[in-house]
């Protein structure tokens, strides 16, 4: 992970689960990380202590669904640290579950502003920075609901879908000039959202035996192995933490 050492990485969604988990990592191994999240007190709390521990670390209140917001963090990433050379685009919502004809429209489409909106607005604004620079890499947090059809989950499988395509054409439109798009489908993590997804007792996920989910500091392990050459293979679509060839390839136990 000597490539991570003095880069500087941006994650979204920091506050908890996996964007904290992956801070703390990309920070143990070098990285120089932007910790963004809507509510600012969680994400300073643990920059504070990464930066005690002697690593380097900021934070910054940021609402993803806000374009300015995410122009902002980026210009905040280089006035700091002089670059953006990671983007982990992790912010995202499941909340509220429900079917269809049950769902609040306007709840519906906040999922859409953060889910969608907000990783659009992490390429949109990062890429013209690593392209000024001669490249980086950009990691969109997926789920395997980007190919499903989940009962009570259609704003979570619409977005994440979405979200796919978005990674397939960032790859098509920038791979060449050294911008690295990738997508990253984790399965079930041990997160605060699979506490949501089991309290709304809709469809097989929220049935899941909690030991069945894996630790964010897998993601976060993931996260760092998609910055290497070694994910090259995965460019422009999701590369799965579900399959044990996914998981022998980032050194983590295998499913069986």
């Amino acid at each position: 992970m000597n490539r991570l050492k003095e880069k500087t990485a941006v994650i979204t969604g920091a506050s908890r689960g996996i964007g904290e988990a992956a801070a703390r990592y990309l920070a143990e191994h070098g990285a120089k990380v932007v910790r963004a999240a809507r509510s600012s007190g969680a994400i300073e709390a643990i920059a504070a202590d990464i930066v005690a521990k002697g690593g380097k670390a900021s934070a910054l209140s940021c609402d993803v669904s806000d374009h300015l917001a995410v122009a902002a963090l980026m210009s905040h990433a280089q006035g700091t640290f002089g670059s953006v050379d990671v983007l982990v685009n992790n912010a995202g919502l499941i909340d509220p579950i429900s079917r269809i004809a049950d769902s609040d429209p306007e709840a519906w489409g906040a999922v859409v502003d953060v889910n969608v909106k907000g990783v659009y607005h992490g390429l949109r604004y990062a890429i013209p920075v690593m392209q000024a620079q001669g490249g980086g890499t950009i990691i969109n947090i997926s789920s395997g609901a980007a190919n499903s059809f989940l009962e009570g989950w259609s704003h979570y499988c619409a977005t994440k879908a979405a979200v796919l395509r978005l990674t397939g054409v960032a790859h098509k439109e920038y791979g060449e000039e050294g911008v690295r798009v990738i997508g990253l489908s984790p399965g079930t993590v041990a997160t605060d959202m699979q506490v949501a997804i089991r309290k709304s007792g809709i469809n097989p996920v929220s049935q899941l035996d909690p030991l069945a989910h894996i630790p964010p500091e897998w993601v976060a392990q993931a996260i760092a192995w998609l910055c290497t050459p070694a994910a090259d293979a995965y460019l422009g679509r999701d590369f799965s933490l579900k399959t044990d060839e996914g998981r022998a390839a980032v050194g983590l136990p295998c499913v069986g």
